[in-house]
Parts: structure tokens; sequence; C-alpha cells
């Protein structure tokens, strides 16, 4: 019996955001990406090995691995940043 397995690489990217580089120390985006590698059995992925985190300059290419409690608050921090301040409605004179 042919048993055909193998790992496979899947990226996900977060979220882009401004921030000043660690290397060229320019303002530049950068990409809060995700690679996670899967265990796949006959060309189907089942479960995760591995999972990393990396945010990446689109100014010079460079990358630093994070943790994933640094990722999932920048992930944060961007997502309250993003959300518009709640605006009061006006009332009724009557």
């Amino acid at each position: 019996m042919l048993l055909i397995w193998g790992f496979r690489r899947y990226v996900q990217q977060l979220l882009m955001t401004m921030l000043v580089c660690g290397n060229c120390r320019n303002p530049a985006a950068h990409a809060l990406r995700k690679f996670t590698t899967k265990f796949t059995l006959f060309f189907i992925p089942l479960f995760p090995v591995s999972s990393r985190h990396q945010l990446q300059c689109t100014y010079c290419g460079y990358a630093s691995e994070l943790a994933k409690e640094q990722a999932q608050a920048l992930v944060a921090q961007h997502a309250a940043a993003q959300q518009p301040a709640p605006q009061q409605l006006p009332q009724n004179l009557g």
C-alpha cells in the first residue's frame, strides 16, 4: 500500500498597518502574517503542526518574528483604532 504524506505551509495576512521600521527607521506599511504548517495525508491537510507570526516592512523587506500574544495584541489594537467613534443621535424637539 502506498502512503502519501507530507507538510504544507499556509500564509494568512492578518493586517497591514503603518509603523516605524526597526531596521531602516522609516515610517512604512508593515504586513502581519501568520504562517501555519499542516500535516497532509494524500494531499489533504489534517492538522496544524506549527504556526508562527511575522511582521514585515514593505519598504526595506526586513522581517521579524512575533510571539502569538504580541500578534494578537497588534490585531486588537488595530481593530480598536478602526472602529468609528460612537455618534450621538439628535433628539427630536417636539
